[in-house]
């Protein structure tokens, strides 16, 4: 009884900002209700014949489940060892946690299932929802695992998110089901049994004997990581050097902001092994077939057939940095908030501060924007790589200011889900090419149109005809670059709170 009602409680917790239970919603109506079928036609393109649609119900359940256990974890390790020093279990109070972990999955994955059958209907009621209940399942063990080990919350959340895209974007529902490098995916077994697809490659224990060891494993290796943490681990004390300058306020701003990002070396790592691993990935699983784009040369429209890597290699870096950028740009903002109130109250200018926070979120974005250009090289070979390399910068820098205004208004889990999904939905989905031809009207009101149609006409043409999506795109800069100007000027001069 008392394991449950700590379960209780952690749930109460996570429900206390209004947010998070809001997008613990949205999130997978949204990614079932608006993806599905955009997603469902990439696959196509790629050569797979399953049913993708249903599929989304689990993505979208892992999604919301391994982040929000990611935090569950992560950020409660030292509440959690004072609550074992007074004498609990660890087995049991991560038992606890792990069950508040199964609460809020199981919430994710009603409103999933809820979308689905308003949006396709639910063929094998069976197979649907035990296979989104054991998506979400494995996602909370990885949420928990990286959680255990993982403290900073960018490189954390960035962690789960990579898991979740090589999963979900390079496994069966992607491509072939029969792939050999897909085998060992996390929910590669789960994917096929939902849709009643045989593997043809899971033995005598069959495909829902492995989806079920999946699940099972997951769990045992969440609780034995997170328990054994808990047990050992102890606070690291941060160590800060103090520096007395005789420079100006932002020659101080700037070497705080800059010693601030030396200490997550992990996180410049991660920034290049992302999109390394999601252009390299993209590059082998596309298929060799040519699409129609519609582009401009010369000033005029013009509709061009070009080989489907060469479209797939070009709009895959910007996705990968602008996700990055919107990421760090959240926890930029969102973990130095509180500290840069009280430098502000003891004189230092909000706009030093600004300065050197932005010039932080610049050189990551840039960082991202390198590693990915440098991969993109190896499958593709730009048209025009000065106008390609600029609008990939156009585009990280871009979202990586709407993730900076994601902060105040989202916090720290809801704004993990937002800032993944933005970039996501505006340049993976609404402005690709490969599922839209022709710009939508719908295209033309997102962020990411300018940079995309610039992007492309780099990409793909001699000239460059994109003058006015290049102004738009610039706008877009200048608009977000104030916006967060006034939030931050605004949050700086508040009042001191707790960052949830």
């Amino acid at each position: 009884m008392t394991t449950l009602r700590f379960a209780r409680g952690f749930v109460v917790d996570y429900a206390r900002t209004s947010v998070n239970m809001l997008l613990l919603v949205v999130v997978p109506v949204v990614f079932v209700g608006v993806v599905a079928n955009s997603l469902a036609n990439f696959a196509k393109l790629l050569g797979s014949g399953l049913h993708v649609e249903t599929v989304t119900a689990g993505w979208a359940a892992a999604l919301v489940a391994g982040n929000a256990m990611y935090f569950q974890i992560a950020a409660t390790r030292d509440v959690d060892r004072r609550v074992v020093t007074t004498g609990f279990s660890a087995a049991r109070l991560v038992l606890a946690r792990l069950l508040s972990g199964v609460a809020l999955a199981v919430m994710a994955s009603i409103a999933a299932l809820v979308a689905l059958a308003v949006r396709t209907g639910i063929g094998n009621p069976v197979r649907v929802v035990v296979g989104t209940m054991m998506f979400a399942l494995i996602y909370i063990a990885v949420g928990a695992v990286v959680g255990s080990f993982v403290a900073n919350p960018v490189n954390g959340t960035v962690i789960v998110l990579f898991v979740w895209i090589v999963d979900v974007f390079f496994g069966p529902a992607m491509g072939a089901a029969d792939r050999v490098a897909t085998r060992g995916f996390p929910t590669h077994f789960v994917t096929l049994w939902m849709v009643d697809v045989p593997s043809h490659h899971s033995g005598r224990i069959g495909d829902l004997g492995w989806a079920l060891g999946w699940t099972l494993a997951a769990a045992i290796a969440a609780w034995a990581v997170t328990a054994s943490r808990t047990r050992t681990a102890r606070p690291r004390v941060a160590r800060v050097r103090q520096r007395r300058s005789s420079g100006g306020q932002l020659a101080a701003a700037r070497r705080a902001a800059w010693r601030d990002a030396r200490r997550n070396p992990a996180l410049w790592v991660l920034f290049i092994v992302v999109p390394v691993v999601f252009i390299l990935g993209a590059a082998a699983v596309t298929p060799d077939k040519p699409i129609t784009v519609a582009l401009r040369e010369h000033g005029h429209r013009i509709t061009s057939e070009v080989r489907m890597p060469d479209v797939h290699g070009a709009t895959m870096a910007p996705i990968a940095v602008a996700a990055l950028a919107a990421l760090v740009g959240l926890f930029t903002m969102l973990d130095s908030r509180d500290g840069d109130r009280r430098v502000t109250l003891a004189g230092l200018r909000s706009a030093s501060l600004l300065t050197a926070r932005l010039g932080v979120l610049a050189a990551a974005a840039m960082a991202a924007t390198g590693a990915a250009l440098l991969t993109t090289a190896v499958v593709f070979d730009a048209t025009n790589w000065p106008t390609y390399a600029a609008a990939n910068v156009l585009l990280a820098l871009t979202y990586g200011l709407v993730g900076a205004l994601l902060a105040p208004i989202f916090g720290r889990v809801g704004g993990v889900f937002v800032a993944f999904l933005l970039p996501f939905l505006d340049i993976g989905i609404v402005q690709s090419p490969m599922l839209h031809p022709d710009p939508t009207t719908l295209s033309r009101f997102l962020p990411g149109y300018g940079g995309s149609r610039v992007l492309l006409d780099g990409a793909l043409t001699v000239g460059f005809d994109e003058t006015r999506a290049l102004f738009v795109g610039l706008s877009w800069l200048l608009v977000l670059g104030l916006a967060v100007c006034l939030t931050y000027r605004a949050s700086t001069r508040g009042t001191l709170t707790r960052s949830r």
